[in-house]
């Protein structure tokens, strides 16, 4: 009996000011946070993945690539950009003309001009085409 309390003492003595260590060393504080600094938050946590998925696109690392950029150190360039840095960059994605391939709008307006002038041709109101006959 005698060696159970001296035992427990000695158990005591060691794991009370251990606890009382861990229990003090960790404090909380709470605090009110704003919606404005959530949104904020998750705004930029949209505009990093924007440019993130942006970089990722293969047209782009097409472009990189040519460029002597690996499409891993323009990820790791895109981590290391600062909050205000991803938001600008962003932006200027948001303000990109989709599609923006000239090529395409030009061979378009070709084609239609020239289905204009076939139909036109077709209908007898112009003689464009020597290759479409026309009963006289």
């Amino acid at each position: 009996m005698r060696f159970s309390k001296t035992f427990a003492r000695a158990v005591a003595v060691i794991v009370v000011p251990a606890f009382l260590s861990c229990v003090t060393a960790q404090s909380a504080a709470a605090a009110m946070v704003s919606t404005a600094r959530v949104v904020g938050a998750a705004a930029q946590s949209d505009a990093r993945a924007k440019v993130h998925a942006f970089v990722a696109r293969a047209d782009v690392q097409d472009v990189m690539t040519s460029w002597g950029v690996s499409p891993e150190e323009a990820s790791a360039r895109v981590a290391a950009l600062t909050d205000q840095e991803v938001a600008d960059f962003a932006a200027r994605i948001d303000a990109m003309p989709a599609g923006g391939n000239v090529v395409g709008i030009v061979v378009g307006a070709i084609l239609f001009v020239f289905l204009v002038l076939l139909l036109t041709d077709l209908l007898g109101l112009t003689d464009v085409f020597p290759f479409i006959k026309k009963k006289r």
